[in-house]
């Protein structure tokens, strides 16, 4: 008996320490990008923390860093990683996620919002919305953060 829970707990440690060893294999990209663009950013603007980063995939590969200027302000960088053209804006100065999720429920009646993050296309800053319609297909709604007004959608996939 003893010999079984031995051979058990030996058996859960080693798929614990691949499934560990998998995962940080899998953020390691992400990690290395994010500092990355940190340093970029912190070096070319007036970034002083940041609050939150993401890669955005569109027409063109995106990073996205939120954080605070030197004066306190929460403000919002976009990188496109082939030209490196950094944007900055000020959050104040666009919509926030609540706006724009109000600029979808305005327009659609999504059955389940699954996401809203911060992207780029064509050097315009934006908000995706991918939601699921009534019908449970897959959706995609894209406003402009600057002025709200609609870029694109991607309907029913």
């Amino acid at each position: 008996m003893k010999k079984w829970i031995i051979i058990i707990v030996l058996f859960i440690l080693v798929v614990l320490g691949i499934s560990i060893k998998v995962y940080l294999s899998a953020v390691k990209p992400v990690n290395a990008a994010e500092n990355k663009a940190v340093t970029l950013v912190k070096n070319k603007t007036q970034l002083n923390k940041v609050q939150d980063f993401h890669i955005y995939n569109g027409l063109e590969t995106v990073n996205v860093i939120e954080g605070l200027n030197k004066k306190g302000e929460k403000i919002i960088v976009w990188i496109p990683e082939k030209s490196k053209k950094i944007i900055v804006r000020k959050a104040k100065d666009g919509l926030s996620k609540e706006e724009a999720i109000q600029k979808l429920l305005q327009e659609k009646k999504p059955k389940k919002i699954i996401s809203v993050r911060l992207g780029m296309e064509k050097n315009i800053p934006l908000w995706e919305i991918y939601y699921r319609s009534e019908n449970n297909l897959i959706n995609y709604y894209y406003i402009v953060f600057e002025t709200g007004e609609w870029w694109k959608k991607i309907e029913n996939l």
